[in-house]
């Protein structure tokens, strides 16, 4: 399984910064979210994440570039997933659980918790709505050329409501990364850590990776 590692970003004092923060996610190294799965196409948009944390909750900025982006659902907890979409997926503890949270081209956010991809709980609205983020998206003019679009992301520590977190630091958690567009003209799914099934499913804590608040 893989590992990262996500620093601490000092001198981000407030949730409006987000460009100050956007910046300082720069300076951390990429990591790719390229494993191809389930599809026979071959296509394969180039799909990159930074992460860290500051004194607020959990900093990541994903940069893609795609042939097709749509970015639809404009309205917490709506079906994200269908449109140009990146996906978070994080367990604290080692009972199974998680958190799925997951984002189209916009910022949109899509939030649940659960052990499986079935019955899982919908994180109220209120507290999804807390996500703070920042979209830069450039469209291509024909189909030589790739959309290309960055998302900047402040995940507070409130929107996990199954823990009291106050900090990170020195905390490992369970992880994996994502990107996917159930309705875009050419269907696709991707991950950091690989999930060698046969069948389509992220919902899959078994082949999380492991990261580390440093």
């Amino acid at each position: 399984m893989k590992q990262l590692h996500a620093a601490f970003i000092p001198g981000i004092d407030t949730a409006e910064n987000l460009s100050g923060l956007s910046a300082a996610l720069d300076l951390s190294g990429k990591h790719a979210i390229n494993n191809l799965l389930w599809t026979k196409s071959g296509y394969r948009p180039e799909v990159n994440f930074v992460i860290g944390y500051t004194e607020q909750g959990i900093a990541l900025k994903y940069f893609v570039k795609e042939q097709h982006t749509a970015a639809v659902y404009t309205t917490a907890n709506a079906p994200v997933y269908k449109d140009s979409c990146v996906e978070f997926f994080i367990g604290f503890d080692t009972d199974g659980s998680y958190y799925n949270l997951e984002f189209n081209a916009l910022g949109t956010a899509l939030v649940g918790y659960g052990i499986n991809r079935h019955n899982r709980e919908e994180i109220p609205r209120a507290k999804v709505e807390k996500i703070k983020a920042l979209s830069n998206m450039s469209l291509a003019d024909g189909d030589a050329t790739l959309n290309s679009w960055e998302l900047t992301l402040l995940i507070p520590f409130e929107v996990f409501i199954h823990h009291h977190l106050t900090t990170l630091k020195q905390r490992g958690c369970r992880v994996n990364f994502f990107k996917c567009g159930d309705d875009l003209p050419e269907p696709h799914f991707l991950s950091w850590n690989n999930i060698p099934t046969a069948d389509p499913d992220f919902h899959l804590p078994q082949f999380f990776g492991t990261l580390l608040f440093d």
